[in-house]
């Protein structure tokens, strides 16, 4: 009963892809008439389709196979291939009912299907249920922003770290990159580059901005950081992969880092994409008690790290080469 409320209070848009008048006037009316809080817009053909889901942003989209200029499917695979609206739930409806054609729709990522003529009650009971999914995905993608900002928050408290996040984030991607990683582990490092030290949250600012040096129980304290990083974030499970960059980016190639103690390939890929580049924008930006190193400078000390154990060697080679080729600056 609760979503039923939730839905009810959101006024939610819904796009018709039709080049039949007809049909388009009567999803209209029939969606516009619910009980539900539908905004409905329509689009004649598919090249109009997908500057409407630019300026219109649906929360679903009702897609006619056979439309002239671009058909339901190419539109329907544009769609599901953007980063930005591929989590938009599209209903493709077919006069066309063959195991074929609904193969080739699911190729081309839809979510649900609808034949000609379409009764009623089933049209509203699916946008329904679409739209469910939808909110679940909205909350989803609202819990981590609100963890983004409060990530971002902890490290606005200290002024000399401004920007460290972002430029881990995206050093993080462009290492993940070069040695190949597919998608999935570069969100995860693009939003572990953000979210890395959002457990300081939990440590004491007379900890977190203690100008000199920490006593070893406050050690001990400002340890715990990665672990309640961790915590944090594991109820998300949109973030299961970036837990394991919150937790273990502070372990060390020989097994001499924290809180585990992990040597080597135990730590996990992502986790060690994210020191070797967290070293990195340590040294090369200005702190209170030191200028900026150069590029050159910061690799030389990286190599160092990696001689006594520290980092993996093959990581600090490629980001290294990264620098020659004038991408890290």
């Amino acid at each position: 009963m609760q979503t039923e409320h939730l839905m009810k209070d959101r006024k939610w848009k819904i796009l018709i892809v039709d080049d039949t008048e007809i049909v388009v006037a009567v999803l209209k009316d029939l969606l516009e008439s619910s009980d539900l809080n539908y905004l409905v817009d329509s689009a004649s053909n598919g090249v109009e389709a997908l500057e409407k889901v630019k300026t219109f942003s649906p929360d679903l989209i009702i897609l006619d196979v056979m439309m002239p200029l671009k058909d339901g499917y190419e539109v329907c695979r544009e769609v599901k291939s953007s980063s930005e609206t591929r989590f938009i739930p599209v209903v493709m409806i077919t006069g066309l009912d063959t195991v074929e054609d609904k193969i080739k729709g699911i190729e081309a990522g839809a979510d649900d299907f609808l034949t000609k003529p379409f009764n009623n009650y089933e049209v509203l009971a699916r946008a329904k249920s679409l739209l469910r999914q939808k909110e679940y995905i909205d909350e989803l993608e609202n819990a981590e922003a609100v963890l983004t900002t409060l990530a971002l928050g902890i490290e606005a408290k200290d002024p000399y770290t401004e920007g460290h996040c972002e430029r881990l984030s995206f050093y993080s991607v462009l290492l993940g990159k070069k040695i190949g990683l597919s998608d999935i582990y570069l969100k995860a490092l693009k939003l572990g580059g953000i979210m890395h030290d959002i457990g300081k949250i939990g440590i004491p600012d007379s900890i977190l901005l203690k100008p000199g040096k920490l006593t070893d129980e406050e050690w001990l304290i400002m340890k715990e950081h990665p672990v309640i990083g961790e915590r944090i974030c594991k109820p998300l499970k949109s973030l299961r992969m970036v837990c394991p960059i919150i937790r273990h980016h502070h372990e060390k190639y020989n097994g001499t880092g924290y809180p585990d103690k992990l040597s080597a390939k135990e730590i996990p890929l992502t986790a060690r994409i994210l020191q070797v580049v967290d070293v990195y924008d340590a040294l090369a930006t200005a702190r209170p008690y030191r200028k900026a190193l150069p590029v050159d400078e910061v690799c030389i000390i990286l190599k160092e790290e990696v001689a006594k154990g520290w980092w993996d060697p093959k990581l600090v080679e490629a980001f290294i080469g990264m620098t020659k080729e004038g991408l890290i600056k």
